[in-house]
């Protein structure tokens, strides 16, 4: 029986990975988010309009684009808390970008209005990401839903921005600070040096 000796080397994502996440955001979160939301304006149908928009913005929107920016990051391997949070921020922005440009263009919304969301939804992200990265995503997931649903509430009661704002604010504030909680090491913990059995 021969062992040899093995490094595990830690993975630090390429610019052309950062790329595929980016796109990740903009190409598969988003019409995973529009296919979901037309099968709930369906089961809201029977509702007035004002509470099935209020509910669909407010309640099902969160869930549904948390998990549809959060649902790329589960493919990895040999990611360390960091690297997985950095890929979250680029996804957060991808889609991020692409609803961005919807409501200005689709929608004729004043872009002022929508930058905090190139703010917010990497920040969200990687508040999701963080959760992946400890093995807690339900927890993050719904801490990230919980925000969201802050912003898209004050929006729907369309009272002034500031309480939005401070959603936003917010939510920066969190991700930056799990940020710094994240460590350069892999998520799965496996050890770094192992041995390797060649027998037969």
């Amino acid at each position: 029986m021969q062992c040899e000796e093995f490094r595990i080397q830690l993975h630090k994502p390429s610019v052309n990975e950062r790329l595929f996440f980016l796109l990740s955001g903009a190409i598969l979160s988003v019409p995973l988010t529009l296919f979901i939301d037309q099968y709930v304006t369906i089961l809201l149908s029977g509702l007035s309009t004002f509470y099935a928009s209020a509910i669909s913005i407010a309640v099902f929107a969160p869930l549904i684009e948390e998990f549809s920016k959060a649902y790329p990051l589960f493919y990895r391997h040999g990611e360390t808390q960091r690297s997985i949070f950095g890929l979250a921020l680029f996804v957060g922005l991808g889609f991020g970008v692409v609803e961005f440009l919807t409501y200005i263009f689709a929608l004729g919304v004043s872009p002022i209005q929508r930058i905090p969301g190139l703010f917010f939804h990497p920040a969200s992200t990687a508040i999701t990401a963080y959760g992946i990265a400890t093995k807690r995503p339900v927890h993050y997931y719904l801490v990230a839903v919980a925000l969201h649903f802050g912003t898209n509430f004050f929006a729907v009661l369309n009272v002034s921005a500031v309480p939005s704002a401070l959603v936003v604010i917010a939510t920066v504030y969190l991700a930056y600070q799990l940020y710094r909680k994240s460590e350069a090491k892999f998520i799965d913990q496996p050890a770094l040096v192992g041995r390797k059995d060649n027998s037969q």
